[in-house]
């Protein structure tokens, strides 16, 4: 239990705090760094303010905040338009999943990110943005896409994505709050088939995983399969990471992830390993994150009993969200066609298949839709797709129950 305590509080740690040596990605190369000062501060441009790094969905911890820092801004002493703030908040480590590099004159001469960025937020009872953590919650507000394209140097990114930067920050902008698209810097398929879509997905949540098989939406691999892939090809972290899937060749002799072939992320290594060490303790950490428990009065708990019996019966929802996983125990994925979707982004993973989600927690993650890519609004329209495409007849009051149900899980 003890060596399992430790383990647990590392993890957390690693989660919250280690950027496995991306600094050397995000502030030396792209010069990220530099945008958020702004040239008052050291850096170039404007700068980004509070007000700004706030409208793009990062988060401030309030508990990282000491309590003559929250008396000034409760007075109003604290410029919400200054980038200077946004840097006093980066000294006291207070922005959820960004790490800032200090010289000792106190210039932001770098910058790295954590997996806290895009799977965390916090509770907002400071102030919209701003609050206590909540590990494991996606972050359905943070824009990385516009984040990144502030970043002075893109041309990194442009080149390995055979593009100019115009079309590069086209492509970013096209993500929009809670969504990245991983998938891009594999196989450079920045749209939809019709041309117009972005091919981003919904940042996933990372809690309520534990004795989950896949976790990810294409069904990629494991926890630690993910947080070895994120850190190493997504992070930039320095580390290991091998996939030999990624030099898979289709019938017509192309690669299906030309970008990663090029990249060479098949079997990326750098000569410090930063991450590998980091996955035993990150992946216990995640699994031990439970899913949140749906706040009182956010359904209807009669409906909600009722709508339990048509999930378990003439919704068949259980047949593949098997509780209390809700998800299948084993090799939880399932062909598009199974499903009734198109198979535009199982087309982008090696088993080309989508897993079946776990379902708890849903309300925390409401926030941009549905399914990997929002499609779906509502829950009201994922159980009618269900009920359409599965021909179930449900009747208007056992739809409406089910999604009671749906929501207090």
């Amino acid at each position: 239990m003890i060596q399992a305590q430790g383990m647990l509080e590392e993890g957390r740690k690693t989660f919250r705090y280690e950027t496995f040596g991306d600094e050397a990605f995000w502030g030396d190369t792209l010069k990220l760094h530099q945008a958020i000062a702004g040239a008052a501060n050291g850096g170039v441009g404007a700068g980004v303010p509070p007000m700004t790094a706030l409208a793009v969905g990062l988060k401030v911890d309030s508990d990282a905040l000491p309590p003559a820092v929250v008396a000034a801004i409760k007075a109003g002493q604290v410029s919400l338009t200054d980038p200077a703030s946004t840097l006093a908040l980066l000294k006291l480590n207070a922005v959820l999943g960004v790490t800032g590099k200090f010289d000792a004159a106190g210039t932001l001469v770098g910058m790295g990110i954590q997996c806290a960025l895009c799977h965390s937020t916090v509770d907002d009872s400071f102030a919209p943005g701003i609050g206590h953590r909540l590990d494991g919650w996606a972050n359905r507000d943070l824009n990385v896409g516009a984040i990144v394209s502030l970043a002075p140097n893109l041309a990194p990114v442009a080149t390995l994505l055979g593009v100019d930067e115009t079309t590069l920050k086209a492509v970013l902008a096209s993500w929009g709050p809670g969504k990245f698209d991983a998938a891009v810097f594999l196989d450079g398929k920045a749209f939809q088939t019709d041309g117009k879509t972005s091919a981003a997905v919904l940042i996933p949540p990372a809690f309520g995983l534990a004795g989950v098989n896949l976790h990810t939406y294409t069904g990629w691999g494991s926890m630690t399969y993910w947080n070895a892939f994120v850190a190493n090809l997504e992070m930039h972290g320095k580390g290991t990471f091998y996939e030999p899937r990624l030099g898979a060749v289709g019938g017509d002799g192309g690669a299906y992830f030309p970008i990663a072939v090029k990249s060479g992320a098949m079997n990326a290594r750098t000569d410090t390993d930063l991450v590998t060490p980091k996955l035993a303790n990150l992946q216990l950490y995640q699994l031990a994150i439970p899913a949140p428990t749906p706040p009182a009065g956010s359904f209807d708990a009669a409906a909600a009993t009722r709508g339990q019996a048509v999930f378990a019966g003439a919704g068949k929802c259980a047949t593949c969200h098997v509780p209390p996983l809700f998800t299948e125990p084993g090799y939880n994925s399932h062909a598009p066609a199974e499903i009734g979707i198109d198979d535009f982004q199982a087309s982008r993973s090696p088993d080309r298949r989508y897993r079946t989600t776990p379902l708890k927690g849903l309300f925390s993650h409401a926030k941009g839709g549905f399914y990997h890519d929002g499609r779906y609004a509502t829950l009201e329209a994922v159980v009618d797709h269900y009920d359409t495409f599965g021909t179930l007849g449900l009747t208007p009051a056992q739809k409406s129950d089910l999604v009671q149900y749906l929501k207090s899980l």
